[in-house]
């Protein structure tokens, strides 16, 4: 079924399939796979061999992920365009032990800045499309869809019994989240709105992650959100505090 969808998708067949060219048996590959990306994405953790590990960690996701699809949602796609990105931006990052280790040369700021801006435009994108998404029908406008997200198994960790008695909260919530979605690509570049765009979409994961038990959800998304627009906004670049954008367009020399 999965071959079916494209040819040239990586699968963990491929590897089985190597693997039993030379001996191995499906139980071995899929063990030495398994560990294997456990190990890399350890070392991209620590920051040790940065590039070769983040190469090795996107590669065996994207091969386990393409493998499962059937089964797998969101926050699998989600990952795998994290450690894109990750495996392509500069690296070593200047608090890996790499750096500190191996005293490997500073990074390209320029080049980290347009993977940056690159890895900007695609969350906007993903925020945008699915608060549109959200808005077709009226599952969202009247609370319905918050409702069965809520009561449906595995994610009913709050008691029907206590969600009934906040039953008019959920159409403003559900609203707010549509609005939410589909502004961030607009509010995220006002230089007044940006930074409680920003709060407000974390606090939005966050709830979601203790509220339906969605850690690992809630986990990549605020990674993506803080790797994206987190400097300059909640925190300092490293060259210094990031101008805001009426000020930065004002400052460009020859203008």
């Amino acid at each position: 079924m999965l071959s079916l969808e494209s040819p040239v998708v990586p699968r963990l067949g491929w590897l089985v399939s190597l693997g039993a060219a030379i001996g191995l048996t499906e139980h071995a590959v899929l063990s030495l796979v398994w560990w294997t990306l456990i190990a890399a994405a350890c070392f991209l953790f620590l920051g040790i061999f940065c590039r070769p590990a983040a190469i090795i960690t996107w590669l065996l996701h994207l091969v386990t992920v393409k493998s499962g699809s059937l089964v797998s949602y969101g926050v699998d796609n989600l990952t795998t365009i994290g450690l894109f990105y990750l495996m392509l931006s500069p690296l070593p990052d200047r608090y890996s032990l790499d750096a500190r280790w191996r005293r490997l040369p500073d990074k390209d700021q320029h080049l980290l800045g347009f993977w940056r801006r690159v890895l900007q435009t695609q969350v906007c994108l993903i925020y945008f499309f699915g608060g549109v998404a959200k808005c077709v029908g009226t599952g969202w406008w009247d609370g319905a869809n918050l409702w069965r997200a809520l009561i449906r198994p595995p994610f009913n960790l709050i008691s029907a019994d206590v969600l009934i008695r906040f039953k008019y909260v959920f159409p403003v919530a559900g609203i707010a989240i549509c609005i939410l979605e589909i502004g961030y690509p607009f509010a995220i570049w006002d230089d007044r709105l940006r930074r409680p765009w920003l709060v407000a979409i974390l606090l939005m994961h966050l709830g979601i992650g203790f509220a339906m038990g969605m850690y690992l959800f809630a986990t990549v998304m605020i990674i993506l959100n803080l790797a994206a627009f987190g400097p300059g906004i909640l925190w300092f670049n490293e060259s210094g505090p990031e101008l805001p954008v009426t000020r930065r367009l004002a400052s460009v020399p020859g203008d």
